[in-house]
């Protein structure tokens, strides 16, 4: 089994985003999966131009010329799907967004009636399988994540994978903080990893393990409090 994971950080394996992947996609492999990732800032992605070619004039195929036409064949083998990004604007990272634009080629231009929705069949080379979201922003409400979620969700439905649940992580540049000055905050990681583990084993991640991901780390009278007087000294949050 081997999993595909898109990481839309422009900063990488440095960011918030990736202090909740790397553990998780840690744990899958502890359970046997092989595991790629991809940073979206690695890649030269065009726009989608909307022209449909690659759904009547070359069947599969895009007909720009970049990192799209690998990714394609990427997407198409891997088992498992795990889309990461941070929230900047009530949603996805553009890059992301981007490669999901571009991922057209791998339905065909049918219409099927699924989950009572009319949705675009897989063409037959593309694997089945579960698609989970990990992301994290910087606001203290689980809220935030919401649009991301049901965006995620959508593309779960239209793309025939099983959406397997979302790893969030709030006020994620705290957690940051409170690992460099060693707090209590082990726990989280640990989750993160035993989500792997769960997905891989049992074909689902516990809500318990979810929801100590995303556990909240200070109150949200003292979170607003700390980062307003740290952003008024000059200091700037870590990166997401």
């Amino acid at each position: 089994m081997n999993a595909l994971a898109i990481n839309a950080s422009p900063h990488k394996d440095r960011g918030n985003t990736a202090t909740i992947l790397e553990p998780f996609l840690g744990g899958m492999v502890e359970a046997g999966v092989e595991v790629e990732v991809l940073y979206t800032k690695d890649l030269h992605i065009n726009p989608c131009e909307g022209e449909w070619g690659c759904q009547f004039v070359t069947p599969g195929a895009c007909i720009q010329d970049d990192d799209m036409a690998p990714l394609l064949t990427k997407l198409a083998d891997a088992d498992i799907w795990v889309l990461a990004t941070p929230v900047h604007m009530d949603g996805m990272a553009a890059p992301l967004k981007n490669v999901l634009d571009r991922s057209v080629p791998l339905a065909t231009p049918f219409f099927e009636i699924r989950e009572g929705r009319t949705c675009h069949p897989s063409r037959d080379h593309v694997k089945p399988g579960p698609l989970v979201l990990v992301s994290t922003c910087g606001f203290w409400e689980m809220e935030t994540f919401d649009p991301l979620v049901s965006h995620v969700q959508a593309v779960s439905r239209n793309t025939n994978k099983a959406f397997a649940g979302a790893l969030l992580r709030p006020h994620a540049a705290v957690l940051q903080a409170m690992m460099s000055a060693g707090g209590p905050v082990d726990d989280i990681r640990a989750a993160a990893e035993e989500a792997g583990r769960q997905l891989v084993r049992e074909g689902r991640i516990a809500r318990d393990t979810l929801s100590t991901v995303s556990r909240p780390l200070i109150p949200w009278d003292v979170f607003v409090e700390r980062v307003n007087y740290g952003l008024a000294q000059g200091g700037a949050s870590p990166p997401a």
